[in-house]
């Protein structure tokens, strides 16, 4: 009897564990509020507050300096609305005649624009679009189709320089309206931003579910393929070229993490040791500061 009692509470920890691992690894992948379906980044809600009249809804989303691009306008405009249709049980609305999104700009909220209501407290429809305009989201293209297409050098940028200092990542990158808007719907700011942060941006907009495994890498999915992205970052006084260690890590984490692909991002260029890497092994690819738009592109536009 007491051997049945003890395994009946073996079995019972068991499970609970095995339900809190899992709550675990759901908290730990990217906020649905967040991030939204694919094509459709949803930005994350600061604050949100009826006034008077007005519904008010702050989004952290860094805003560009000068005009508002209207993709972003649009974007955030129709997903206040929809911020407001989720908090009406919480909130009366019956008197709001207009809602209004803002953003982030210089550390203070700025309109971005609103709509006003027919009707008080009447929203209307669901308009959210399903996708940004202009990017691409056939389930069976393969953007690693594309990379053995990408040139060494890319057209228009100069090769490291002699001083080891590397221009602005957004001096030398051209991003459509809406992948400027899509980035920073996530937070992600184009100006200052990252290879990587850029990179992971446009895959979530294009259909890949990216979830951290560490601090500088990630699992992206898409269709059932497993991708290991590794982010290799750049600060001033770092050498301009992609360093031998952090290409020998790379290929040994990929060949031994089980992924279907690997890619390794960096705004730093790329040694001609990454193309002798890439003939032996096909399925990791080094996106370097001189392919990053045209793996950009690939990604995008299809």
């Amino acid at each position: 009897m007491i051997a049945v009692l003890i395994a009946a509470i073996v079995i019972a920890l068991v499970i609970v564990a095995v339900v809190i691992a899992m709550r675990r690894r759901t908290a730990a992948s990217p906020g649905a509020a967040a991030t939204g379906t694919p094509g459709r980044p949803r930005p994350s809600v600061a604050e949100f507050h009826v006034s008077g009249s007005r519904a008010l809804v702050s989004f952290d989303v860094p805003l560009p300096a000068g005009d508002v691009d209207t993709v972003l306008r649009d974007l955030l405009v129709r997903e206040a609305i929809e911020v407001v249709r989720e908090k009406r049980h919480q909130l009366p609305i019956d008197d709001v005649t207009e809602v209004v999104a803002l953003g982030r700009r210089d550390g203070a909220w700025e309109q971005v624009g609103s709509v006003d209501l027919n009707t008080p407290g009447e929203l209307p429809p669901p308009m959210m679009p399903e996708l940004l305009p202009g990017l691409a989201h056939d389930p069976t293209f393969d953007p690693f189709e594309k990379l053995a297409e990408l040139p060494e050098q890319a057209p228009g940028l100069a090769p490291a320089r002699s001083d080891d200092r590397l221009a602005p990542l957004s001096e030398e990158l051209r991003l459509p309206a809406a992948i400027e808007s899509g980035l920073r719907a996530q937070g992600v700011d184009p100006v200052g931003a990252g290879a990587g942060d850029v990179v992971l941006g446009v895959m979530r907009m294009t259909g890949y579910v990216v979830a951290p495994a560490s601090d500088d890498t990630f699992e992206a999915t898409r269709a059932g393929t497993r991708t290991l992205v590794r982010l290799v970052g750049h600060t001033a006084g770092d050498h301009p070229e992609l360093a031998e260690g952090d290409i020998r890590r790379f290929a040994v984490d990929f060949a031994s993490s089980g992924a279907d692909r690997g890619l390794l991002i960096t705004e730093k260029y790329g040694p001609f040791e990454i193309y002798e890497r890439e003939r032996r092994e096909p399925r990791a690819r080094f996106i370097t500061r001189e392919r990053l738009q045209g793996f950009l592109d690939a990604l995008t536009l299809g």
